[in-house]
């Protein structure tokens, strides 16, 4: 069966909860099949039910990321009964919310493996596959973290500022061999997942997103539209990604600075952290118990992002502003004659 006859066939790393599952469920509107690799079992049927309630096929694949060996296993598992994997997302992650000093080493190791690690075993096992086709699309799930670190993330900010790296050297690879496979990052803001009720914290107060915070869903359609227009280097999602990526280009120091006053408070509520909150790093926060696909935030979340769709229609929009320059120089030279 040829790629125009069969469902695209997509794989989702970190798919039972947050921009994962959004991104699973939205490609499931497309008809895609969608196969889910992550580690908790309640998480993972019930991600599988709501990919195949919007439309698409759900193939469950239980999948450490850390273990490069069963990542393999996974690429070879899903291929052998959907067929070629068109479009590759990678998006797994855990954390530790903690100040350097108190993240053990194995806390530190574990984390880098599964944020890190994880992406770069995920793109070995699918990208030969791809390059022998002579097709398909890998999607790094990326964050302003990726350029921009913040405190008490230490953990979470090496690694993304490691997945960049690894995204930009990969993709010089592409471009040299004039690949038809294409890798592209998309950027994120603050989103409204469960990890803030899930991830290992030594924080003294409730973990939170830092504001604005958006949707999943604003970030998965842009996953999607990423992954239909895959020729662009990076997306930027969030006015408040752009404005941290700006501010940091042009005055780091500063942001250090800010960062320093303000990052410590702006990244807890003033709600006590639960003692007996569930951590996700060794095992599966959602085992027994689907988390879904929103955090705790559904209140102060934005649905829409306006940055997003000028992003996305930065043609349109210059054709449009060079429309208008165009009549008002034609108005302007009428009058002056």
């Amino acid at each position: 069966m040829s790629t125009s006859e069969r469902p695209r066939a997509v794989a989702v790393t970190g798919s039972t909860g947050g921009i994962g599952r959004a991104t699973a469920i939205e490609f499931g509107r497309t008809g895609a099949t969608v196969a889910l690799l992550a580690r908790g079992r309640a998480g993972l049927e019930g991600a599988a039910k709501e990919v195949e309630e919007a439309g698409g096929r759900a193939f469950i694949v239980p999948t450490d990321m850390a273990d490069h060996e069963a990542v393999h296993a996974a690429v070879e598992r899903i291929e052998s009964e959907l067929g070629p994997i068109d479009v590759w997302v990678n998006d797994a992650f855990t954390s530790v919310f903690a100040r350097f000093e108190h993240i053990k080493p194995e806390e530190y190791k574990r984390a880098t493996e599964v944020d890190y690690l994880g992406y770069v075993y995920a793109t070995m096992a699918v990208l030969p596959r791809m390059k022998e086709r002579g097709y398909g699309t890998i999607v790094h799930v990326g964050s302003a973290l990726a350029y921009r670190g913040i405190p008490l993330q230490t953990a979470y900010c090496g690694s993304k500022h490691a997945i960049q790296g690894f995204h930009e050297s990969l993709r010089c690879e592409l471009l040299h061999e004039k690949s038809p496979v294409h890798v592209t990052m998309v950027q994120m803001p603050a989103v409204n997942t469960p990890q803030f009720s899930w991830v290992l914290s030594r924080l003294p107060k409730h973990a939170q997103p830092v504001p604005p915070i958006y949707q999943p869903e604003v970030a998965a359609r842009a996953v999607v539209y990423a992954a239909d227009h895959p020729r662009r280097r990076e997306y930027w999602v969030g006015s408040s990604t752009m404005g941290t990526l700006a501010a940091n280009a042009i005055a780091p120091g500063v942001l250090d600075r800010y960062l320093g006053i303000t990052g410590f408070s702006s990244q807890q509520t003033s709600q006590d952290r639960d003692p007996d909150q569930p951590a996700n790093l060794w095992e599966p926060a959602d085992a027994e118990r689907d988390f879904g696909t929103h955090g705790a935030f559904d209140d102060r979340a934005r649905s829409t992002s306006a940055q997003v769709w000028a992003s996305q229609h930065h043609g349109l929009l210059g054709a449009l502003a060079a429309g208008a320059l165009a009549v008002g120089a034609a108005v302007l030279t009428k009058r002056l004659r």
